[in-house]
């Protein structure tokens, strides 16, 4: 079975009296004898499974990647159904044994087929969702799938749930979050700008000439916790502006709907350092590599977007005043300004834009292992989100914003973030940094934080600021 992704491009030569109503990009499942239909009304199952596909994007699924990921899944389980005779939309008892010969070969089977448990279950809820539509369209009369009734909680209501039994059960969300403590993350961020881990130039390893973009995109991610695809396709116009002077508030930084997860826009903050030295590498050392340079983006991403007149909220694009917050990724690496340069943040030293951030962080974990710190972890982008999220809950329930926001309310700067971060729940805050869509979500970082050692620690910054304390301090835990 064929895979592939639709394009209109030069419909008007086939033979149709319109363009098909099919979205671009959006996968099709081709049988491999290219039919659609096994005579007059007698359409294939591929038929209903590209219709489905195509309602993906009105349904939830808006990304195009996760479009792939559905139709993969399909395929790999009509190709299965297929090799043992089974119809797609067959008997319940056929699919129900078909099913559990797909669990044996899929978690223990031959190993170049085989897969891990939380493979196994997102599948599984993708084919569920898939059998829920196709018996909403009254193409099956039973899924073969059995669910079990509950409730949880969700924001402090009950919830009615139903669990398929066919997923493997996971372990608990807090127990699989990835990340890098705080020492951890300075040795990552002088690492990639070619120092050691006391700060000082590695004389054993060549400075890298990337090393000032790699550590202030590194260390901005840190602070705001954008998502790879978010800090990837930036362009610089987007920064939020330096301050005047050094604050303590984190610094407002809104995203466009464009690259976040599930097209939504959000505000997260970015802190001074941290936008200092990105603000810097922008003013330096990316516009060394952006000048003498004339970059034209590659055939395959399309015919260059010409930018002019660019400002904080959009430019005019081939002739027509645009918002940053509606360019998606692709869209933005075609960009070029009038002087023949990407505006997208981090370059390589040719002037083209550089996306592949899995390799430097990898390449740099593993340099880290070899010469400083045997346990340091293989990172990768979304660790550096994680990494955020659970510094700054730490950080929230120390109570450090809300101290830092008093100061501010006092001096009258930037009051609305003051109030925001004195009357909020430390929970919202974090939630609303990260995107998320319910604070369920967030709260899975609660229990990865040992919150007996932060008010251990607090007790003894208190300790040593007064030179006094009201209570013992042999050491007991308080």
């Amino acid at each position: 079975m064929l895979l592939m992704d639709f394009s209109a491009s030069g419909w008007e030569t086939w033979d149709v009296t319109r363009r098909p109503l099919i979205r671009e990009g959006m996968p099709v499942l081709i049988d491999n004898d290219l039919r659609f239909e096994d005579g007059p009304g007698r359409p294939r199952p591929t038929v209903m499974v590209n219709r489905w596909l195509r309602e993906l994007p009105v349904s939830g699924a808006p990304a195009q990647r996760t479009w792939r990921n559905y139709a993969g899944a399909v395929r790999d389980w009509m190709e299965f159904l297929d090799d043992r005779g089974v119809q797609l939309f067959g008997d319940r008892a056929d699919l129900r044994a078909a099913l559990s010969m797909y669990a044996e070969h899929r978690l223990a089977g031959e190993p170049a087929h085989r897969w891990d448990r939380s493979t196994w279950s997102l599948h599984v809820q993708i084919l569920s969702g898939f059998y829920r539509w196709a018996s909403d369209e009254s193409l099956v009369t039973a899924t073969p799938f059995t669910f079990r009734s509950g409730v949880r909680m969700a924001d402090g209501m009950p919830m009615k749930v139903q669990r398929n039994l066919a997923k493997l059960r996971s372990p608990h969300p807090h127990t699989t979050i990835k990340y890098l403590e705080r020492d951890f993350t300075r040795l990552l961020v002088r690492a990639l700008a070619g120092l050691g881990p006391d700060g000082e130039p590695d004389t054993r390893y060549e400075r890298p000439r990337e090393g000032a973009r790699n550590s202030s995109m590194v260390d901005l991610v840190l602070s705001s916790g954008l998502r790879r695809q978010e800090f990837t396709h930036l362009t610089i116009f987007e920064i939020p502006p330096l301050p005047q002077r050094p604050t303590q508030l984190p610094i407002e930084f809104p995203l466009g709907h464009a690259i976040t997860k599930g097209q939504k826009s959000r505000q997260t903050w970015v802190h001074y350092d941290q936008l200092a030295a990105l603000h810097q590498y922008i003013d330096l050392d990316r516009a060394a590599s952006a000048d003498g340079f004339v970059w034209r983006p590659p055939a395959k991403l399309g015919a260059p977007l010409l930018m002019e007149e660019p400002d904080w909220e959009g430019a005019r694009i081939n002739g027509e005043r645009r918002s940053w917050r509606t360019l998606r990724p692709q869209e933005r690496l075609r960009l070029v300004t009038r002087e023949g340069q990407s505006p997208i943040v981090g370059l390589q030293t040719t002037g083209e834009p550089f996306v592949d951030w899995a390799t430097v962080l990898s390449r740099t974990s593993k340099r880290i292992r070899n010469r400083y710190e045997p346990r340091f972890p293989l990172a990768s982008p979304h660790w550096l989100r994680h990494s955020m999220a659970m510094h700054t809950l730490e950080d929230l329930v120390k109570g450090y914003y809300e101290q830092a926001a008093r100061v501010a309310a006092r001096t009258d700067d930037d009051a609305a973030m003051a109030l925001y971060l004195s009357k909020s729940d430390p929970m919202m805050i974090l939630r609303d940094l990260l995107g998320h869509q319910s604070v369920t979500t967030t709260q899975t970082y609660v229990a990865r934080i040992d919150t007996s050692r932060i008010f251990r620690k607090a007790y003894q910054e208190l300790v040593d600021c007064d030179g006094k304390a009201a209570g013992p301090t042999d050491g007991r835990q308080i």
